[in-house]
């Protein structure tokens, strides 16, 4: 597959051009005045497509956009701004399958995968439209008489959103649909590793702005850049929320530069997930929860299992089932029906992968299976790898750190307690899961002595969230939410009222004065 032989990429690009626009707003697209920039294909290594970096002035003039658009957004009231976002998705379902065409082609996802990141899209948009009815505050009791308290949730500005190349339209929908609702607009810095998914992305709300006749030019705009593009958006003041996702270096340096200016972050960082496997496990189950985790996007979530801490009993029948498992995925063009296993993204992280295996046996560890060197067609030519499975008898440095790539280390334990403080004992705290049979055991594993991560499972792997849960993790994961629960008080302000119905003016707290 390549950038040509997706005949109705026309709605997305001009036909047959291969320059994209730095800045595309509503009924405008413009070249960037940046360093140059060219995009290819993990399939194959091939050139999709250039650009050229936004420039500080264009990113200026894109914020101040936004903020004019923003102004006369906010006025529209929640449930016609849901009207609009019930449309994208309409939209986004009429073309579901070039849109995971595009996600399959940029960023190498097997097609079942693409088309689940763009159902992600269209169920998000289904979320925040009933939502556009709930944007509700508080009643409060008030101590003084003929008084009444509320909290009233109104729209925040500007929403600043970083994506990153693994999940690049599912994390733009949860910020920029639930932003939407809220009554706020969206400027989009994507991965420079993905950009054709952020401007297919910005078609599909564009085409919804004109079935609807909302004819206001800024509420979504795309900006192509690299990282000082990112760096712009988060110094901006006028941008009240910059809602960042990709490693935790780049998440602290967002933080930091945002937190100068007493802004507001969002940040989905790191995951190093673990999942414990006790005696009382159904291992038919679990090996199919472990795998998928552990193996989905080519180990290139921020979710994927990486860590497997098995009982002991049971640890050398589970190991033998998972390479035999193992040794059965069909490796290959993500685009090709059957394929279970694309490429990582690219040669970085191929190299990477190369390194954590090296010190992972420095460090005591055995390979089980798996390795650098797939056995795929030379015409690929793309960043082809075989998921490894390395058995350690501690958790070492190079456990606790994540790796973007499809490496699963197996840890043995004795007791529960000993492997949830395994489990808990690195720095990044976003998905967990258990595989058991006991009550006591999923029941302990889910308390506040449990589980120290945002998401935490039973019975089912690390990976696979959905809408309406609240997704996100702690410590250097970032602590932010998106997607579900009440995820949307991100993108909007709180004012309490109180409101004086009588005619008198007594004081809180009994003053008098």
């Amino acid at each position: 597959m390549n950038l040509e032989s997706l005949h109705s990429l026309k709605l997305f690009l001009n036909a047959g051009d291969k320059t994209l626009p730095a800045v595309s707003r509503f009924g405008q697209q413009l070249a960037g005045n940046g360093d140059a920039c060219t995009t290819f294909s993990p399939i194959d290594g091939t050139s999709l497509a250039q650009f050229s970096d936004a420039s500080s002035d264009q990113i200026d003039d894109a914020i101040a956009q936004a903020q004019t658009s923003f102004e006369m957004w906010r006025t529209v009231p929640a449930p016609k701004r849901g009207e609009l976002v019930k449309a994208i998705g309409d939209i986004a379902r009429e073309h579901k399958q070039l849109l995971a065409d595009i996600i399959t082609l940029e960023c190498g996802k097997i097609v079942q995968e693409s088309l689940g990141e763009v159902q992600e899209w269209i169920d998000i948009c289904d979320f925040a439209v009933g939502l556009s009815r709930q944007l509700h505050g508080l009643t409060i009791a008030s101590e003084r008489p003929e008084h009444r308290m509320m909290e009233q949730w109104h729209p925040l500005g500007p929403i600043g959103v970083i994506t990153a190349f693994n999940f690049p339209m599912a994390v733009w929908s949860w910020n920029a649909m639930l932003a939407l609702v809220c009554g706020n607009t969206i400027i989009i810095k994507p991965s420079e590793k993905a950009p054709l998914c952020a401007l297919a992305c910005h078609r599909i709300v564009t085409l919804a702005q004109e079935r609807c006749g909302i004819d206001i030019p800024a509420l979504n705009q795309v900006i192509l850049g690299r990282a000082d593009a990112g760096a712009h958006i988060a110094a901006s003041t006028a941008i009240p929320l910059v809602s960042a996702t990709g490693s935790v270096p780049m998440g602290r340096k967002v933080a930091s530069v945002v937190g100068a200016r007493l802004g507001r972050s969002l940040l989905e960082l790191g995951g190093n997930n673990a999942c414990i496997l006790t005696p009382d496990a159904n291992l038919d189950l679990a090996i199919r929860g472990v795998v998928f985790s552990a193996v989905g996007t080519c180990g290139q979530r921020c979710t994927t299992m990486r860590r497997l801490i098995v009982h002991k009993s049971i640890a050398q029948e589970v190991k033998q089932r998972l390479v035999a498992a193992y040794q059965t995925l069909p490796i290959g063009d993500p685009s090709v029906n059957g394929t279970l296993i694309g490429p990582l993204i690219d040669q970085l992280s191929v190299d990477a992968m190369a390194r954590a295996l090296d010190n992972s046996v420095k460090e005591g560890g055995e390979i089980l299976c798996g390795g650098v060197t797939a056995d795929v067609p030379e015409s690929l030519g793309g960043f082809y790898v075989k998921p490894a499975i390395v058995a350690m008898q501690a958790q070492t440095a190079t456990v606790e750190t994540e790796t973007f790539a499809p490496i699963l280390y197996v840890m043995e334990y004795d007791t529960l307690d000993e492997a949830i403080a395994l489990q808990n004992d690195v720095p990044q705290g976003l998905s967990s899961s258990i595989f058991t049979n006991n009550l006591q055991e999923a029941e302990l594993f889910l308390a506040a002595t449990g589980s120290d991560c945002g998401i935490a499972n039973v019975n089912i792997g690390t990976s696979g969230a959905e809408i309406g849960g609240a997704f996100g993790g702690e410590k250097e994961t970032g602590g932010g939410r998106e997607s579900g629960s009440d995820a949307w008080k991100n993108y909007m302000r709180r004012a309490t009222n109180t409101i004086n119905y009588g005619k008198e003016l007594p004081l809180a707290q009994g003053i008098e004065f």
